[in-house]
């Protein structure tokens, strides 16, 4: 999942939120500007003016079902990530393990001797 889809989603609920909010203002204008008589505008204000809490519960339950579509695509791309990330460290664990380890420098000094049975290494030798 990409951000272009979290972008077409997101755009979406735009598009409806606006379609729902320019639906309303077109409705409330066009009472305005209708030739009818005051009682029938009035009457037809009212419908609307009643009408607006069934916009307002769509126009919410819209939002809340892009919330949701985010929410879910966000938790997707996140567990893409950690999918992706868990393959990257497989991928050096394995890589590291077929290096070859570097050789070591000569020491600059002598080795202390082995120990011998019987005896302290830690004594030097007599």
């Amino acid at each position: 999942m990409s951000d272009a889809m979290s972008d077409r989603t997101n755009a979406g609920g735009i598009f409806v939120g606006g379609l729902l909010l320019g639906a309303a203002a077109g409705a409330v204008a066009g009472l305005l500007f209708a030739p009818k008589a005051g009682r029938e505008t009035r009457e037809l204000l009212r419908q609307s003016a009643d009408a607006l809490p069934e916009l307002a519960e769509d126009l919410s339950a819209t939002v809340q079902i892009q919330a949701e579509r985010l929410s879910d695509s966000a938790l997707r791309n996140w567990d893409n990530t950690l999918l992706r990330l868990r393959e990257a460290i497989e991928a050096g664990i394995e890589a590291s393990r077929q290096v070859e380890p570097p050789t070591q420098p000569p020491l600059p000094f002598a080795p202390l001797p082995e120990a011998q049975p019987g005896r302290d290494a830690s004594l030097p030798p007599v």
